[in-house]
């Protein structure tokens, strides 16, 4: 029955259930798992270990490589399982565990987690949890709808439970660059120039020997909430056209322009779908998550190529593509994170990147994580990755949230993912800044008169007029830097009382 995917015949026989597998994991271990923004996570032994926790001590420190669907995150966080967790979530229960500081929440750049893993900064990994569309006849593990950091957990594991997905298609097979970089001190170049390059292997190399257990089940990814476009999106998504427009005048581009890189989200998808009603065509993607405005993109003829480390779709979508996945397979890879956010490649393709942000200040600092300067919200995920190495540096966001009451732009930030350093441009619905070869106070200029909601400009212009009377290389009045923060806090809104 399972020897079409279980095609290592010596492995049949470590069939068992969820609870059997979920025994090899301890108290206190650390356990790698499959799964990047809700895509091709380990689903049957995540469960496994919540209800046993309901029963016995159990408290273990989980890797991903990013959030998990199927609300595994809420159901790990409501046992009590989770000790420690790197290096990305998304789900609000686990988010209240992490602000009350139940659970270590260690927030990290997406593609250092294996780095310091290989180098034994953290770990080691006792266990490795990781879903797949079968077994090879060597005992390589295929991957399904991401690679994420399933990879390195798995060579780097002592013991591997594969959970075998039957509802994944066995057309996934085939979609995967499994690249491991050379060990330092001699690490060769990563050997891809181009998005449509494929480097690696097909399948996960690993000693069959170390499978210790295998799960056949055959629950769906999770879908993604990704909304779709608004007015205030496609005045972003118009804004961010307008300027590639302008490059290709200046002649820093072309009408193919540069690999584009998007952010998870509703405002980062609905920027990219907005570049199917522009002027540019061929384009091709080196990104993290492939989401609904991909396929959107492939659909409308625009995109020839994407390269990416996990398909996340809405539900709609899923429901459209997978029956017809071989319309796109030969246009797709998929590849461990610390490869789809290596700098390296970032920096060598020249991405044009377009993340979201939480909040951004007069000069150009990037919050993306913290609410209120204290409150985990997801995490950087690999905005940071390319924010810094991008041919361009894209932050989004509308400039008012909760109907007015809050300013995403703000004097200063409460919190600091991105400095003034790594981003380049500046976008909400109200307009852009371009922040390139700007000295501070020009940028703070640009920024109050271009992004700023009318609500608000007024009080922000007001704030930088006295702080310049402060002088400064960076104008501020430090006793106020923080003082809309203070208001929101206090008094529910950041408007003037």
């Amino acid at each position: 029955m399972h020897r079409e995917r279980i095609r290592h015949a010596g492995l049949l026989e470590k069939i068992v259930s969820a609870e059997e597998a979920a025994s090899h994991i301890r108290n206190g271990m650390t356990v790698g798992m499959s799964g990047f923004t809700r895509a091709g996570e380990a689903k049957a032994v995540p469960l496994a270990l919540a209800a046993r926790a309901r029963t016995e001590p159990l408290k273990i420190t989980l890797i991903t490589g990013a959030s998990l669907g199927n609300d595994l995150d809420k159901q790990l966080a409501e046992a009590h399982v989770l000790s420690r967790r790197i290096p990305f979530q998304s789900d609000p229960a686990l988010r209240k565990a992490i602000n009350a500081g139940e659970v270590m929440f260690i927030d990290q750049h997406l593609s250092e987690t294996v780095e310091q893993l290989r180098t034994r900064q953290i770990g080691p990994v006792d266990v490795a949890v990781i879903e797949a569309v079968a077994i090879t006849e060597q005992g390589g593990i295929i991957p399904t709808t991401s690679v994420g950091n399933s990879a390195s957990f798995a060579i780097l594991a002592e013991k591997v439970i594969v959970e075998i997905n039957t509802s994944q298609p066995l057309l996934l097979e085939g979609l995967h660059d499994i690249y491991i970089p050379t060990r330092r001190p001699v690490r060769h170049p990563i050997p891809i120039v181009a998005p449509e390059n494929r480097v690696g292997l097909p399948f996960i190399p690993i000693d069959p020997a170390k499978i210790a257990a295998i799960v056949v089940t055959s629950k769906l990814d999770s879908s993604s909430t990704v909304l779709p476009p608004d007015e205030d999106t496609r005045a972003i998504a118009g804004h961010l056209t307008d300027l590639l427009r302008h490059e290709v005048k200046l002649g820093r581009l072309t009408t193919t322009l540069q690999p584009l890189q998007a952010g998870i989200g509703s405002i980062a998808n609905a920027v990219m779908h907005g570049l199917i009603d522009s002027p540019f065509h061929n384009l091709t993607m080196y990104s993290e998550v492939l989401q609904d405005s991909t396929f959107d993109l492939f659909d409308a003829g625009k995109l020839d190529f994407a390269s990416g480390s996990s398909i996340t779709l809405s539900q709609a979508k899923y429901q459209a593509v997978l029956p017809d996945f071989a319309r796109y397979k030969q246009r797709l890879v998929l590849r461990p994170q610390e490869i789809s956010n290596h700098p390296e490649i970032i920096r060598r393709l020249g991405v044009i990147a377009v993340n979201t942000a939480l909040e951004f200040d007069l000069y150009g600092n990037v919050n993306s994580t913290h609410v209120g300067g204290t409150h985990m919200m997801n995490g950087i995920g690999g905005s940071g990755d390319f924010a810094r190495n991008a041919y361009l540096s894209v932050f989004v966001t509308k400039s008012i949230a909760k109907n007015g009451a809050i300013s995403s732009v703000v004097p200063m930030v409460s919190h600091v993912d991105h400095t003034e350093h790594d981003v380049d441009i500046l976008i909400t619905e109200q307009g852009l800044a371009d922040l390139r070869g700007l000295a501070p106070r020009e940028r703070a200029r640009l920024v109050i008169a271009n992004c700023v909601h009318p609500l608000y400009r007024d009080a922000l212009n007001d704030y930088y007029e006295r702080a310049l009377a402060r002088a400064g290389h960076t104008p501020h009045l430090i006793e106020e830097a923080l003082g809309w923060h203070a208001a929101l806090r206090e008094r529910g809104t950041m408007l003037p009382g």
